[in-house]
């Protein structure tokens, strides 16, 4: 590759993230309602030709959010996941951590479990930012476990339940903390069928 198709490679990667970060931007300040191919042509300063070059729509552009959300997350529940990988205390931090991801990235959050979305869950063709993800949960429970993939689908739907009901208002933030220790007491607790 000459040098001058690399500039070029490296000045589209540039754009195409230059607008999936002004989506992410102005879905947090005004929601995704207000994130559309015009208004993100705008912030970027390209035309919107130029975005149909990265991007066929809104969907696609969502998708792409999603898909970075993805990454970010599996990032920080990796990092709060302790060294015991199969420990209650391990799975505690990844919940928790899962929890404020949720609360401090409310359109993000959306984008990635909330509305519609192509993007293919518990299949051959999950991206692999996702199952990185997943995985985080998968290893919180002891490798002998033959339903650990189970218990972590199981955790990590309770966990979307309270982060999409508390953002909702239909039940209170206070009970964070307390609904998170029986959560996981709870699971921990549960004898491991087919070990």
């Amino acid at each position: 590759m000459s040098a001058i198709s690399e500039r070029r490679e490296r000045e589209r990667a540039q754009r195409h993230q230059l607008i999936i970060t002004a989506a992410r931007e102005l879905a947090e300040a005004e929601g995704w309602e207000a994130v559309t191919t015009r208004r993100l042509a705008e912030r970027v300063e390209y035309s919107q030709p130029v975005l149909y070059s990265h991007f066929t729509g809104k969907d696609d552009i969502m998708r792409a959010v999603a898909i970075e959300g993805f990454g970010e997350l599996a990032t920080r529940l990796r990092r709060a996941r302790l060294t015991d990988p199969a420990s209650p205390a391990a799975l505690h931090a990844v919940c928790r951590a899962y929890l404020e991801f949720a609360t401090e990235q409310p359109a993000l959050y959306q984008a990635m479990f909330m509305l519609p979305t192509d993007v293919k869950f518990a299949h051959a063709e999950t991206p692999p930012p996702l199952r990185a993800a997943f995985d985080e949960f998968v290893n919180c429970f002891h490798p002998d476990n033959q339903r650990r993939e189970l218990f972590a689908e199981v955790t990590w739907s309770a966990l979307h339940g309270i982060a999409a009901l508390t953002e909702s208002g239909r039940i209170p933030p206070n009970g964070q903390a307390e609904r998170l220790d029986f959560l996981v007491t709870q699971i921990a607790a549960t004898p491991r069928p087919g070990v």
